[in-house]
């Protein structure tokens, strides 16, 4: 079942919101202490947070700034407050929507609808691929096996991650910073000629003409591209 947590001070108004939602199926939990609502966000899990702004001993911009270190996961901003300041900085620490008192029931049960279905369609785009089929290529991220052509390719550790993420990520251009930060990380030593010999190595294993590349295509002065279907 979808568990929602409302952190709000006011009863009347978490006693409406939670009525309401529990009608739509929803599991809701109120708690009306800043402090006791970001300890119970942080070590329990929720689909969803109603988060009220003006709370007691710690306020909803902090407590929002503080899930999102840790979890993405829908947080919608409750006050009565309508300043543009206010939404914006609410936004910018990572809400993702916001709701003014006095609200219609029905409108915020709309909105918490969406919200869960936009985050259900961003986490089901997000489930990594276990196994990626491109022209002949196989790459099985389980195995750490790469075919093409149903011979097995033996490729070294960085190489296989690095041809992993390009096919995870067909048709876009990453400039050679990028994959290096994101194959080798940040504090690893070396420098972007790192990102050119692996790219080489791996046409050398896996292209028929590696001079004339049908899948890592260099994108002349910004990077390489994976040429997806």
């Amino acid at each position: 079942m979808t568990r929602i947590l409302i952190i709000e001070d006011e009863q009347s108004i978490a006693e409406l919101e939670r009525d309401y939602l529990e009608i739509e199926g929803f599991e809701v939990e109120i708690i009306s202490d800043g402090k006791m609502g970001l300890d119970a966000a942080m070590s329990t899990s929720y689909s969803l947070i109603l988060l009220d702004v003006m709370l007691p001993k710690v306020n909803g911009f902090e407590i929002c700034r503080q899930i999102r270190r840790e979890k993405d996961i829908p947080i919608l901003m409750v006050t009565a407050k309508m300043e543009d300041v206010d939404k914006i900085r609410g936004l910018g620490l990572g809400a993702d929507d916001y709701i003014v008192k006095p609200f219609s029931p029905s409108e915020l049960v709309a909105r918490v609808k969406a919200h869960l279905a936009r985050y259900d369609r961003l986490v089901r785009k997000s489930v990594p691929i276990d196994e990626i089929q491109v022209r002949g290529l196989q790459i099985n991220k389980t195995s750490r096996k790469v075919f093409m052509n149903g011979i097995e390719i033996a490729l070294t550790a960085k190489e296989f991650d690095l041809l992993a993420f390009f096919a995870e990520h067909p048709n876009q251009v990453f400039s050679k910073e990028h994959l290096f930060e994101r194959i080798w990380g940040l504090d690893s030593m070396g420098d972007m000629a790192t990102v050119t010999v692996h790219v080489r190595k791996i046409r050398e294993k896996i292209e028929t003409d590696p001079a004339n590349p049908q899948f890592i295509e260099t994108v002349w002065g910004t990077g390489y591209r994976f040429k997806g279907q």
